[in-house]
């Protein structure tokens, strides 16, 4: 994935429905806030915040937001999985939700307790931040 200088304000105004708009401001401002890193496109629909290189079992290696998310259509999406310390006590107090892989679901934040949520999107920044190199 590569980091686009696109407008991240117009790419979250873009989206259609007025609640994934209002919640993906919101997302920005928290994420940004947490980080304290400004936010930048990475491809076509992710919203990202720094960046470290991964390092795959394989050897490849792939240059990742240390923190990101997506404003999708059908759900907002947060990359914030990684495996930190208490993932799993978060998830049960976080509301409704979804899990695959690194990803975290999220209908709207209006179905989350956002204190949670806040504390899981900085769990997993502070672990990617030992990455970064």
């Amino acid at each position: 994935m590569e980091e686009k200088s696109s407008d991240v304000i117009e790419f979250i105004r873009s989206r259609q429905n007025e609640t994934r708009q209002k919640d993906g401001f919101e997302l920005t401002k928290m994420m940004q806030r947490i980080t304290e890193l400004e936010p930048a496109r990475w491809g076509p629909s992710i919203i990202g915040f720094g960046s470290y290189v991964h390092r795959y079992e394989s050897g490849r290696e792939t240059r990742l937001p240390l923190i990101s998310f997506s404003p999708r259509k059908q759900h907002l999406v947060l990359y914030v999985l990684n495996g930190f310390k208490s993932q799993e006590e978060l998830l049960n107090d976080l509301g409704k939700h979804k899990t695959g892989n690194i990803c975290l679901y999220i209908n709207k934040l209006a179905d989350v307790n956002i204190e949670t949520l806040e504390h899981i999107i900085a769990a997993a920044y502070n672990k990617n931040k030992e990455y970064k190199g």
